[in-house]
């Protein structure tokens, strides 16, 4: 079977159950190791603001990519960071796979027409106030990005096999308050992925590799 059908296969089954969670009770913090997240949750938001992002996996003939994006450097969170589409949960929003459609066309113009949802990752709090839902979704190529530069510096494309080969997950320790904690970097050319954005990479990582 072709490799990029197969990931995408293994991806869709391992999503296919997936429901988005109603409430922040169970969001983990973002991109730190199970044994770690008791000893460092008091440093995280007790109530925090809901929002989502979408994980889009560009579907290439040549093989599967993920899109994503690196912020403004006038932002007020997480300035000039590699991140996914996304943001805030609003009222008019159904759900967060809307939430995640809507901010990924305002973001870089690609439209819920070219989106195929696949399911959702575990939601994660982040040290900036809030709590994320990752949408999970396979992108038709064809799209033409159209950045909103208030908000989005750049746009790439990583391949979504770089990502899932642990060679490229540098290891590091964090300083949280009292708290020593490792976190995970994914390098890619001159860019690094890292924080939230790498955490939530690592979570797809690690549900492709459960058994």
């Amino acid at each position: 079977m072709n490799d990029r059908i197969a990931l995408r296969r293994l991806i869709e089954e391992r999503l296919k159950d997936s429901r988005a969670v109603p409430d922040p009770t169970t969001a983990v913090p973002a991109g730190f190791s199970a044994g770690d997240i008791d000893a460092i949750r008091a440093y995280f938001p007790a109530s925090p603001i809901a929002a989502a992002v979408l994980v889009p996996i560009v579907d290439h003939d040549s093989g599967l990519t993920v899109l994503l994006t690196q912020r403004a450097s006038t932002l007020k969170n997480h300035a000039g960071q590699i991140s996914f589409p996304g943001g805030r949960i609003e009222p008019t929003d159904l759900n967060p796979l809307e939430a995640a459609l809507r901010e990924t066309q305002e973001e870089i113009g690609v439209g819920r027409e070219y989106v195929t949802f696949a399911g959702y990752l575990e939601p994660q709090l982040v040290l900036s106030g809030y709590w994320v839902t990752p949408v999970v979704a396979f992108v038709r190529p064809g799209f033409e990005l159209r950045l909103d530069r208030r908000e989005v510096d750049f746009a790439l494309e990583v391949p979504l096999r770089h990502i899932l080969d642990p060679i490229n997950h540098r290891a590091r320790t964090r300083e949280l308050g009292a708290v020593t904690v490792q976190v995970y970097d994914i390098p890619y050319q001159e860019h690094n992925i890292w924080g939230a954005t790498a955490g939530m990479l690592m979570s797809l990582y690690r549900l492709l590799q459960a058994e």
